[in-house]
């Protein structure tokens, strides 16, 4: 993507260095720590210079940044400043997540766990006012935020396929063999929601809206970053995907509605549509193969299955929170609307 533009101190610094050279040590990088530290006691979830500063140091590890050195990616100094960042963000996570009593580590209780979790989630709901009452121009926000993960959509849960073993490998591999298009590219999932974003007239190269995404839908991206990227965490990109796919199926069909509302065919619709069978399948594999799978084989995950799980919805309420309160103030949800963006 192209790099975005800085929203404080902590991304400032952090774009200076990366439009650097790398070396072994880099002045600027000593000013990374007093900078966060000024931060100190922010509301991390709505912070846009420490979440931008985060998404950039992930992308470093995906598609990178147009005109950033590739050996940035572990360079010591700058990984040292992420693992901090991280450290504070998933202490926030696990302080706001209230985690369910955990069952028996066998795959059927897992599943019956997850899915009992996820239907008593009482967040609010997008997906019914985006079916009945979302304006053309609430329509492409809402592609907007969600194309900052859809367009490498499944990318953070690859991640974990080198980490499972067995059954829980398996069932992982096979979902995402569905979200890559079963092999053909036009059928990936991040393809179907290009077009999608094609369809309302929006540019869908990845990162393109950065720059109008605020901190919390940022944040959503950077949860599942962290849970991915890192090894000790792939119980919570377990659960997360679990409850990802536990919560799909019903919602994009509303989607798909609210789309059609607006007099929108099937190439705006078909990324919609396709979540609407794929996940109803998906969500069964992920329930019981996958996260009963992983806890059968490794118990001592079954905590952080179950907090990966439930931090997606925590933070997906709050996302929908600030979507939801935005649009019925009559407000833009995005930092820059985007008429005056253009």
């Amino acid at each position: 993507m192209k790099m975005p533009t800085p929203r404080g101190p902590v991304s400032s610094i952090l774009m200076d260095i990366l439009a650097t050279a790398p070396q072994h040590h880099v002045p600027a990088l000593a000013r990374l720590g007093p900078a966060m530290e000024a931060a100190a006691g922010v509301q991390l979830m709505d912070d846009d210079d420490l979440q931008l500063a985060l998404f950039c140091l992930y992308e470093l590890h995906y598609g990178g940044i147009e005109g950033v050195d590739d050996r940035w990616e572990w360079h010591p100094e700058l990984t040292a400043f992420r693992l901090e960042l991280e450290r504070r963000f998933e202490g926030v996570l696990r302080r706001m997540t209230k985690v369910p009593d955990a069952p028996p580590p066998v795959a059927a209780d897992v599943a019956a766990a997850l899915f009992k979790l996820t239907g008593d989630d009482d967040g609010p709901s997008v997906s019914k006012y985006v079916a009945r009452e979302a304006t053309a121009e609430q329509l492409r926000e809402f592609l907007i935020h969600r194309s900052v993960y859809q367009l490498k959509e499944a990318d953070p849960h690859s991640w974990a396929i080198p980490r499972l073993t067995g059954r829980a490998k398996a069932a992982l591999v096979e979902i995402q063999a569905d979200e890559y298009g079963g092999g053909r590219p036009e059928r990936m999932h991040s393809a179907l929601f290009a077009r999608s974003m094609r369809g309302l007239g929006l540019d869908d190269q990845y990162g393109t809206y950065v720059d109008l995404i605020p901190a919390v839908t940022l944040a959503s991206v950077n949860m599942m970053s962290l849970f991915g990227l890192n090894r000790r965490l792939r119980g919570a990109i377990v659960g997360h995907l679990a409850a990802y796919e536990m919560t799909s199926s019903i919602p994009n069909k509303f989607y798909s509605r609210g789309f059609r509302r607006h007099g929108h065919g099937e190439d705006v619709t078909g990324y919609f549509d396709e979540h609407v069978e794929a996940d109803a399948v998906h969500e069964q594999i992920a329930g019981r193969d996958l996260a009963g799978g992983l806890a059968e084989a490794e118990p001592d995950l079954l905590p952080d299955i179950l907090f990966g799980a439930a931090a997606a919805l925590a933070v997906d309420a709050l996302v929908g929170t600030h979507q939801l309160s935005a649009w019925q103030a009559g407000r833009s949800s995005l930092r820059i609307p985007l008429d005056l963006a253009a």
